[in-house]
């Protein structure tokens, strides 16, 4: 069920409880403004989840909300985990879901790093 990415942040969402401890995550990498962790339901051979740790609904909160430091941080986390993880040679795609019509699923920023396999085109084909 998509969300609508302009409502408050949900302190019960699914990554708000991964971030607390609440519910368990195979941790790759996490610093003082990021948490990534490798999806329960992979979507590629490699799927890979990063998270803000601060409370931010969407890309839209996240970039009006945040501090350049969270920014940044988030930012270079990201990089770092495509980096570690050996997918910048071979590439990998970047994804943000953002509200209804970008089917967000969790009420928490998130960009999915996909890899291992040639991704084809963006969009599928209508």
């Amino acid at each position: 069920m998509a969300i609508d990415a302009t409502q408050p942040y949900d302190d019960d969402n699914i990554f708000a409880k991964i971030l607390r401890g609440e519910i368990p995550n195979k941790t790759v990498y996490e610093n003082d403004y990021v948490l990534a962790f490798h999806d329960i339901n992979p979507q590629a051979p490699h799927h890979i989840l990063v998270i803000p740790k601060g409370k931010y609904v969407s890309w839209d909160d996240f970039s009006s909300a945040a501090s350049e430091a969270e920014i940044a941080g988030f930012v270079r986390g990201v990089g770092h985990v495509a980096r570690a993880a050996g997918m910048v040679e071979p590439g990998y795609r970047l994804l943000a879901n953002i509200g209804q019509d970008g089917h967000q699923e969790v009420p928490h920023l998130h960009v999915h790093i996909f890899a291992g396999k040639p991704l084809g085109p963006m969009l599928a084909r209508s």
